[in-house]
């Protein structure tokens, strides 16, 4: 639900009523993941998606039929071998999806409200909902945010509550959204429940060091993926907002320096595109330090193996230097700063997702990695 929070905050500001359809969990080669949604208001109108086009008609159907009854449902969609006009995924694999109504008189619907709301501003929070268990729980929820507050509830028993919270804040903490079995009691025994926990956090960062034609390039990718995007040059004639339009912010400082004083976390994407020794090396040799998500770095491959001479140098280890993707980017032929944008956009995905890069034709492991009840 939280993947459509700008789209669904407006609906409620306007006091529109309408059912939200969530994949709460996949199996086989499921295009979308735990948490993709798909809405439809009472005026018919649809925005959202739960398989990328496969059974967005059934589901569309699923919430009208939610509207109008009042009840939250839970619906699982797979291939038919029997059945070649069954609705199903054609890519054979299985996808449960809870449909929830969210009219006026929802039980859940103050909580929904204010985690829509929350995640329409960029805020961090997390929602918790039954998706699996009775069918008077099914579908209630509660808003955990950072600082531990939450408000909502299961119902049941009163311990259900405080352990949903904890494994609602856990899960927000590391930015995850995914499934957790649970007893009615609220002890750590599944079978009884099945909670989907979606996490809103703030989006990742890219810092791109060095203001030359590639990092234009690489901004507008960054942006793409949904990334904060910095570009950091100490030079302050190529470092302005006018040569970067698109990136969140233009900073003019030493990279090492200012990388040193800005905020990162495991989910940061550095890219260093300046290959110039004076300003590489110490900033390397901080970044290569750091519990980033990524760190690689331009350069032909004289450039990496004279860089990595001078790291070694500089006291880095071959551990630390194992973490430095040089020179950066997939092997795609890639001449202009856009389609170099593209190979370097595309490892860093590959190294998010576990992807090998190679072509998909011929290939026989999954396509969709890590799609499961409590997939990232």
């Amino acid at each position: 639900m939280l993947d459509i929070a700008d789209e669904l905050n407006g609906w409620l500001e306007e006091g529109r009523e309408f059912a939200v359809a969530t994949v709460v969990s996949v199996g086989g080669s499921a295009p979308r993941g735990p948490g993709a949604a798909l809405a439809v208001d009472s005026e018919g109108t649809a925005i959202g998606s739960v398989s990328g086009g496969c059974v967005e008609g059934a589901v569309y159907e699923l919430c009208a039929d939610a509207l109008r009854s009042g009840e939250t449902v839970r619906e699982r969609f797979g291939y038919s071998d029997e059945d070649a006009f069954a609705v199903g995924l054609t890519c054979g694999g299985v996808i449960d999806v809870l449909v929830t109504p969210v009219g006026t008189g929802a039980p859940s619907r103050e909580v929904f409200r204010a985690a829509l709301s929350t995640a329409a501003r960029g805020g961090t929070a997390a929602l918790a909902r039954i998706v699996e268990g009775p069918a008077e729980l099914l579908g209630r929820a509660l808003l955990v945010r950072s600082d531990g507050s939450y408000e909502g509830g299961l119902g049941g028993h009163p311990d259900l509550d405080r352990t949903a919270v904890a494994e609602a804040g856990a899960r927000l903490h590391a930015g995850r959204t995914g499934t957790v079995g649970l007893s009615e009691d609220g002890s750590h025994c599944p079978g009884g429940l099945t909670l989907l926990v979606e996490s809103r956090v703030p989006p990742p960062r890219m810092i791109v060091f060095g203001a030359v034609d590639f990092a234009a390039a690489l901004v507008r990718a960054g942006k793409f993926l949904g990334h904060h995007v910095t570009v950091c040059d100490a030079r302050p004639v190529f470092a302005t907002q006018a040569r970067f339009p698109e990136a969140d912010e233009v900073v003019v400082d030493w990279p090492h320096r200012y990388l040193r004083g800005t905020r990162t976390d495991e989910r940061t994407v550095l890219c260093v595109l300046t290959h110039d020794a004076k300003f590489d090396v110490p900033l390397l040799t901080e970044a290569l330090r750091m519990p980033v998500a990524f760190v690689g770095a331009m350069g032909s491959r004289r450039t990496h193996e004279d860089r990595n001479r001078r790291l070694r140098e500089a006291g880095l280890t071959e551990r630390e230097l194992s973490r430095l993707r040089s020179p950066i980017g997939l092997d795609l032929g890639a001449r202009t700063p856009e389609e170099t944008a593209l190979s370097i956009a595309a490892e860093i995905v590959a190294l998010r997702h576990g992807g090998t890069g190679r072509p998909l034709t011929g290939g026989a492991a999954p396509i969709h990695r890590g799609l499961t009840g409590a997939a990232a």
